[in-house]
């Protein structure tokens, strides 16, 4: 049972935010922290469960119930299917589905961050990975986001592990994804090298403005299909990139003016809207009360579809590929089937 701690409210802290005021007192705890004990019922003011924008006044006596320190996160072995691409003795390249986590992270209780992960299929598909990544990441030598889809390496032992980051800290292991983004891209191809760091004001985003943190970060972009549609226009690109930040390509193309259809972190629509019927419904409002068809994916339409590497071990050319998956064929295939009359289609 966690340990109960009661904390008298001084008459300076009148008029702070009880969740403000609790980050302050216990050593070590964020708000989220704060605001989860509080959202549980962990935390009484006076005996009464409170709002975490409580006002205080000063004199009051706060209670916390609730162990203020999360648990630590444990990878767990889980029945998820995999799709295995390659497999040998000293690595595993996984077709990882978009809304899987790579391994645990930050979330509201222990089941949400550690459940569900490709660390804890792995686990249960080859129980023995390498350690080298600790014991949440086993296996992990490179990571994809939770909403991208597609090919990720992973290293059964520690040997694998180390001569694998050898290759992608020398760049000597080719990305390629696919990704569709909004807008007409002006040129055929083109290379983006933009410095990539943490956004220093919205902490859940890169950025490619200068940062303390900022890194080396190269995409280069190549025009496979244009696409006029009666929800704009957008441009299917296969991207290869020489390094490997986080966000990389979704940060980059939005720097560009062009994010990265679904990703509303970096700027994309939330949906898509018809715009000739929108137009027209503007146009014979007072007889036409239907809306529009809006189009939304859920997910961003990034995929890693291609990795060509020298096994580590073995010195073999692995030219390996995952084709996009059906939620992205399927999206594709109804804004096509929507292009304008007078857009012809542009072969691959």
């Amino acid at each position: 049972m966690p340990e109960q701690r009661t904390i008298a409210v001084p008459p300076e802290a009148a008029g702070q935010r009880l969740d403000q005021f609790l980050a302050t007192q216990i050593e070590g705890v964020s708000r989220s922290r704060v605001q989860l004990l509080l959202e549980q019922g962990d935390v009484l003011v006076d005996g009464l469960r409170p709002k975490a924008s409580l006002k205080l006044r000063g004199g009051e006596q706060i209670v916390v119930t609730g162990e203020p320190h999360p648990a630590p996160l444990h990878a767990t072995p889980e029945d998820i299917p995999l799709d295995v691409v390659y497999e040998d003795k000293d690595l595993a390249v996984i077709n990882k589905p978009a809304g899987m986590m790579v391994h645990a992270g930050a979330g509201q209780s222990e089941d949400e961050r550690s459940r569900g992960t490709l660390v804890n299929a792995l686990l249960y598909r080859f129980k023995a990975l390498s350690s080298t990544g600790g014991e949440l990441r086993p296996g992990i030598v490179h990571r994809l986001d939770k909403d991208t889809s597609g090919l990720i390496i992973v290293a059964k032992n520690d040997a694998a592990h180390a001569a694998l980051a050898e290759l992608f800290s020398t760049r000597q292991i080719s990305k390629t994804y696919i990704a569709l983004v909004q807008g007409a891209l002006e040129r055929q191809r083109g290379t983006i090298n933009a410095d990539v760091g943490r956004d220093p004001v919205r902490r859940t985003r890169m950025t490619t403005r200068a940062t303390e943190n900022s890194r080396t970060a190269v995409s280069h972009y190549e025009v496979v299909r244009r696409i006029e549609t009666r929800f704009g226009k957008f441009t299917l690109v296969r991207v290869r990139i020489e390094t490997g930040r986080t966000h990389q390509i979704r940060v980059h193309m939005a720097s560009i003016g062009h994010p990265v259809v679904g990703d509303t972190l970096y700027g994309a629509a939330g949906q898509l809207t018809d715009q000739v019927a929108a137009q027209a419904a503007q146009s014979k409002a007072a007889r036409r009360k239907a809306e529009p068809e809006r189009l939304k994916l859920g997910r961003n339409f990034l995929h890693a579809a291609r990795l060509e590497f020298e096994h580590p071990i073995t010195g073999k050319l692995l030219q390996l590929e995952a084709p996009l998956p059906r939620e992205l064929e399927a999206f594709l295939g109804r804004l096509e089937s929507s292009q304008s009359g007078n857009a012809p289609k542009a072969s691959n």
